[in-house]
């Protein structure tokens, strides 16, 4: 049996992996479970799951005397000292922002295989984190739970050690495919939250609104594959039927498929190299009728240019761009700016710290708060 810690467990990603871990209790046990504000979710699962360790990144609060079973931590630094500290094998990093970064980190000096749902680790500090995780006899030390970067992993097992030419990185599109882009420019929250066909939480939902979650998955792509820029294709696939795929080459492409549900990639990532059954829907492939593929329209969706932009400039221009983002997106769905200006904030605080160096965390601490500061003010 795996032991396995999830960091965001009230989340959407979190609240998925109790779903399919649960239907293996033969194969895995929980470990620990991190939430940041939402103490009544977090408290139910314990004694579901019953954790030795549990973390509330948010204020301190009683904890029930049922639960006296559990150490219970509080604060920021709770979820380093739980990636550090819990029992098992695997850390589960679904927690939302670059806060996820130093409880990767902490996971793995611990020698905790990561399991990576968290963008904003590998954008933020990509060749730190690649350089402590590398492979080993055992297999990967990383693998990636994004639904994009699991099907790239999963096409490149097939690759049987031959080079990949191209990634293909496919994405929906968002609310906003479709729009022009003054309608983009003056876009509601409602607007926004209208995913085609994925339910996630809020900032992943407003990123993908705006595509820089797919800026994000681009710089994930470069580190995860060690993929130089000009290899990594973004596609717009409205259907999310083909999650992503490589192109070798000979010209031939593999492409993993299936319906639009994270429960695959979760499950493989803590199963791998089996595969389990998740429940998931099955793909029904004389129902889909036609899969479509088109170019991003960058003058639309500038986060896209902006991504290929930070990986040119390097040090911590990309650290710059999710900071920013960050801040902008929050901003947005709290009515502060309209759906326009995330882009124009971001492309503000690259322009001025994206020179920074990302040598180590106190780099990326020092971009993250200068491009956090810059935002703050423009807003």
């Amino acid at each position: 049996m795996r032991g396995i810690a999830i960091l965001g467990s009230t989340g959407s990603i979190g609240r998925q992996a109790i779903e399919v871990l649960s239907l293996h209790p033969d194969k895995f046990y929980v470990t620990a479970l991190t939430a940041h504000k939402n103490a009544d979710l977090l408290f139910e699962q314990v004694r579901a799951l019953r954790p030795r360790m549990a973390a509330l990144t948010g204020e301190e609060i009683p904890v029930p005397a049922d639960l006296s079973f559990c150490q219970f931590c509080f604060g920021p630094d709770s979820l380093e000292k739980v990636a550090r500290e819990c029992e098992g094998q695997d850390v589960l990093a679904a927690v939302v922002g670059v806060a996820g970064l130093k409880a990767v980190m902490a996971a793995r000096k611990a020698g905790k295989r990561i399991l990576l749902a968290n963008k904003e680790t590998l954008v933020a500090g990509g060749e730190m984190v690649m350089q402590a995780c590398p492979e080993t006899e055992d297999g990967p030390t990383l693998l990636p739970v994004d639904s994009e970067h699991s099907a790239i992993f999963q096409c490149l097992q097939g690759a049987d050690g031959n080079p990949y030419e191209k990634i293909l990185l496919t994405a929906s599109g968002g609310p906003f495919r479709t729009w022009e882009k003054e309608r983009i420019q003056k876009a509601t929250v409602a607007e926004a939250m209208g995913h085609p066909t994925w339910n996630m939480g809020a900032k992943i939902t407003i990123d993908s609104a705006s595509m820089f979650n797919k800026a994000l998955e681009i710089i994930e792509a470069k580190w995860l594959f060690a993929a130089r820029p000009e290899q990594i294709q973004v596609l717009i696939h409205p259907q999310s039927i083909v999650h992503s795929a490589i192109q070798f080459r000979d010209g031939a492409v593999i492409a993993q498929m299936g319906a639009p549900d994270m429960k695959v990639p979760i499950l493989y990532a803590m199963s791998y190299p089996e595969r389990l059954q998740t429940g998931a829907r099955e793909l029904d492939l004389p129902a889909l009728g036609m899969l479509t593929f088109e170019n991003p329209d960058l003058k639309k969706f500038p986060s896209i240019q902006m991504a290929y932009d930070a990986l040119k400039t390097g040090g911590a221009a990309a650290c710059v761009l999710n900071a920013a983002n960050e801040e902008a997106a929050g901003a947005f769905l709290k009515g502060e700016i309209p759906f326009g200006r995330i882009y124009e904030i971001v492309d503000f605080a690259l322009q001025k710290h994206g020179h920074l160096p990302a040598r180590n965390l106190s780099d990326i601490d020092y971009a993250d708060a200068l491009a956090r500061e810059t935002a703050r003010k423009m807003l």
